[in-house]
Order: structure tokens, then C-alpha cells, then sequence
């Protein structure tokens, strides 16, 4: 939210090689702060008899639902990581000022906190494959509804919050999916594996973004992908089984 407009004024007053130092050194300072960061306490399910990291893996992997949230999630990071990249270069071959690609930008990080934590509450109160197949579908209507609008700073920011609430909303629903089926004590190791297919996602969608437009002098097929890919996503999360495993159940309370 803060970071966009800041770079954009970074760029616009020191060009963006100085830019790229300046965030380079605000970067370095996460690492003092992370060496102040407690231990995390010592995991009491440890003791003998406890499911291997291999075994959760394997687990896991079985699993249909799990694969099936994997996919689903290399859309999210088509989807972020290619907006994130190449909407203000789209903003600015509309006839737009740059500043408006870098405020869009910093709208949707605004948005997204809400998103994120109305997605959590929903999570809490119903089905959560539900609730993620709602969001990959309502950000392919949201793609669509923005290749159809004239093009204004306003359609632009509408956008950009619109496709903020749907941003990162589909973290909480994807890693409480993980915890609801197969535990807690894993679960960061198979999300992981889940964000893994994320990154994997962005990168296409930052470098098929680029690759589409220096071969058509345009966005407009990168954009269809994302309405294909976001209803595909859809369709794949239903048949996902929530239903904790029955391991789960077994273990004493």
C-alpha cells in the first residue's frame, strides 16, 4: 500500500537505479529484526509415535483435495504477481499518467487488508473451498468487467479495489483448508508445498505477461488468460473434501 507510490516518486525524482539501492537497504534491515525474534517454544507433539515429516508429505500428496488446492493456487500467483508487474505498464498504454498504475497498486494493497481478514471470519462460518472457487470466479468477472468499461482513472481504481478484497483473500481459506484436514503440526511444511506451486504460477504469469506483449504490442490475451485460468480455478476447488482426516479424529484430545 505505502511502498507503490513511494517508488513511483523514487523513480520519478532519482530514476529507478537508485530507487532499486534505496529499497535494497530498507530490505537489509529485516535481517537485524528477525535475529530479535524469539525461539518458538519446543513442539510437545514430538514425543514418540508422531507423524514424520515424510509420512505428512505422503499423506498429503495422496490426497486429492491437497493436489487439487495446489493447482488452484498457481492461479493466485498468475494472477497477483502479473498485475502486480505489468498493470501500470498497461495503466500508462491507455493514455493514463503513471502515477495512476502506482496509486492502483497501492489501492489494492489497502484493500487486501480488508479482504484478508473478511475472508478469515468467512472461513470460520462456512464451507472454505466454497469461499475460494467464489473468489477465483468473482476475480475472472472482475478481468472481464475490466476489459469491457471505458478506460478512466476511475475504472481503473475500481478495479484495482475490487481485485484488492479478492487479493490475498485466498491465503487464509487455502492454509485453514491444510489445518482442517490434516493438522496443525505440519501445516506450514504443506502450505508451503501448496506456495511452492504459487511462485511457480507468478512466474509464468510475470513472464508470459511480458512475452505475450512484445509479440502482440498488447495485454488483452494475458488478460483472457486470467478469465480462463480464474474460472478453471473455480471448478477445480469444488470438489475438494474438507472433511478432516480420520487420523485426526483418533488422536486423544
Amino acid at each position: 500500500m505505502l511502498f507503490s507510490p513511494i517508488a513511483q516518486g523514487f523513480i520519478s525524482a532519482f530514476g529507478w537505479h537508485t530507487t532499486l539501492l534505496v529499497f535494497a537497504a530498507t530490505t537489509l534491515v529485516m535481517i537485524p529484526l528477525a535475529l530479535l525474534l524469539p525461539n518458538s517454544p519446543a513442539d510437545p507433539g514430538q514425543a514418540g509415535g508422531a507423524q514424520t515429516i515424510a509420512e505428512a508429505m505422503t499423506e498429503a500428496l495422496a490426497h486429492r483435495g491437497f493436489v487439487l488446492l495446489t493447482i488452484g493456487f498457481f492461479v493466485c500467483g498468475f494472477h497477483v504477481a502479473f498485475i502486480t508487474v505489468h498493470f501500470p505498464v498497461y495503466v500508462s498504454d491507455l493514455g493514463l499518467p503513471p502515477a495512476v498504475g502506482a496509486y492502483a497498486i497501492a489501492i489494492i494493497g489497502l484493500f487486501n487488508i480488508a479482504g484478508s481478514f473478511l475472508s478469515g471470519m468467512a472461513g470460520q462460518y462456512w464451507s472454505k473451498k466454497c469461499g475460494l472457487s467464489a473468489i477465483y470466479l468473482a476475480r475472472a468477472v472482475c478481468i472481464f468487467l475490466l476489459l469491457i468499461a471505458p478506460k478512466s482513472e476511475w475504472s481503473i481504481y475500481l478495479f484495482a479495489g475490487a481485485m484488492g478484497i479478492l487479493w490475498l483473500s485466498t491465503v487464509p481459506l487455502t492454509s485453514g483448508i491444510i489445518a482442517q484436514v490434516f493438522g496443525v503440526r505440519y501445516m506450514a511444511t504443506l502450505f508451503g508445498f501448496v506456495f511452492l506451486s504459487h511462485q511457480a504460477g507468478s512466474f509464468i504469469g510475470i513472464w508470459l505477461g511480458g512475452r505475450l506483449y512484445d509479440h502482440a504490442g498488447s495485454y488483452d490475451g494475458m488478460w483472457w488468460s486470467g478469465i480462463v485460468a480464474g474460472v478453471l480455478a473455480a471448478i477445480v476447488h469444488l470438489p475438494i473434501n474438507e472433511k478432516p482426516l480420520a487420523r485426526l479424529s483418533a488422536q486423544p484430545g
